[in-house]
């Protein structure tokens, strides 16, 4: 009950943000939100110029560190970005980490034990970190460890992935235990308390910077400017046409970054419950109900369409929505009564499905990967740099 009127309260929020909201009453909220989001610019900034003067400090641990991150909340399309950079570094060479705080996740219970020995370490309550994959195994489900590092953790072998708050910790135990030498710290761009080799940022090119506003009033989490902190922009969602308006706007406000273009390019449809593999013509001519719980649904309802799919309707959640069994059931026994030929969701959502032992219609994801239109050569040089340092 909580977690759905948490996910009402969002989407409302959002609704006023985005001004589909008409009335007094959200004109006058609209306002409370802006002044809130000059303070929360404020804050922002007084942050970076802490660290920048020593008042806060960095933490180096002895290895290339690179965060993969993004100046706005959800939606670039980070994770098969993340997943690209670290299989490329794993595969020459590296011992490799990925670092995430695993939003949304369902927090472990501690036992009495695991709570003395982190007494005795010195460790308090803190979060301990929490190993989702040690490289050769996945060792939680994805309510503990959150949709995108078990996304990741089921689609790198030989990566490892660690979740937890303290990033810093995370990291210590990856280079101690795990043995790795590289972390990549998944959504990473805000976080300042471990120091970066590399700042890799995604800018969404359907809606670079939103209304250019930060949190509340908008969905920047800092302003547009500190973009120049990054050493490697990735325009994601491109179509390959050179983006020349929004490069300009990118290098007036960073000189220096390498800029590539990129797309998130469907690859192939996976059964949720079986495993078994589908090329993309499977869509072609099918009457399909579509399922989604992400922050751009729209994108995903147009993939399916492009590829030949009749989609009859578009079921939409609130992003990282964890779906009850009794959902799915509903939604299968719908498909049934509808006569559609399939159920197709996005990977993100497949992890948060219970599974059915008998479903009615065949239910699949959507496989999306990294397809670079630019800046390919610019990014290999980068890997090679950061596996030869």
């Amino acid at each position: 009950m909580a977690g759905k009127l948490e996910e009402r309260l969002e989407s409302y929020l959002l609704s006023v943000v985005e001004g589909r909201r008409t009335g007094t009453g959200a004109a006058l909220l609209r306002l409370l939100l802006g002044a809130l989001s000059g303070l929360f610019a404020l804050l922002v900034q007084l942050r970076l110029w802490c660290y920048k003067h020593g008042i806060l400090k960095y933490h180096t641990l002895g290895c290339q560190v690179v965060s993969v991150g993004n100046l706005t909340v959800g939606g670039t399309g980070k994770t098969p970005v993340v997943e690209i950079l670290a299989r490329s570094l794993q595969q020459s060479g590296r011992q490799v980490a990925i670092l995430s705080r695993g939003y949304k996740k369902k927090k472990r219970k501690r036992t009495l034990k695991q709570k003395f020995h982190d007494f005795l370490a010195g460790q308090g309550d803190s979060e301990v970190p929490l190993v989702v994959s040690d490289g050769e195994h996945i060792l939680v489900e994805p309510v503990y460890s959150g949709d995108e590092p078990y996304m990741l953790a089921t689609n790198l072998p030989n990566v490892a992935v660690i979740v937890g708050k303290d990033r810093v910790r995370s990291g210590k135990h990856a280079i101690k235990h795990l043995k790795c030498d590289t972390l990549i710290l998944d959504d990473g761009f805000q976080h300042l308390a471990l120091k970066h080799r590399l700042d890799i940022v995604l800018v969404d090119r359907t809606n670079p910077f939103d209304n250019e506003r930060t949190l509340p009033r908008g969905l920047l989490r800092e302003p547009v400017r500190n973009i120049k902190r990054a050493g490697f922009i990735f325009i994601t969602k491109s179509t390959g046409d050179g983006a020349e308006e929004l490069r300009t706007r990118l290098r007036e406000l960073n000189p220096t970054a390498e800029i590539s273009e990129c797309r998130h390019c469907p690859r192939y449809l996976k059964h949720v419950f079986e495993g078994s593999m589908e090329p993309l013509e499977y869509l072609r001519g099918k009457t399909v109900l579509a399922l989604s719980g992400i922050a751009v649904p729209r994108g995903f309802e147009k993939e399916l369409v492009h590829h030949g799919a009749n989609v009859v309707d578009h079921k939409i959640f609130a992003d990282h929505h964890r779906y009850s069994l009794q959902e799915i059931i509903e939604l299968h026994e719908e498909a049934h009564e509808r006569k559609v030929d399939a159920i197709i969701t996005t990977e993100k959502d497949a992890v948060r499905i219970p599974r059915l032992e008998h479903p009615r219609v065949p239910m699949l994801y959507l496989r999306v990967e990294i397809e670079m239109f630019s800046g390919q050569e610019q990014f290999d040089e980068w890997i090679r740099r950061i596996c030869l340092e």
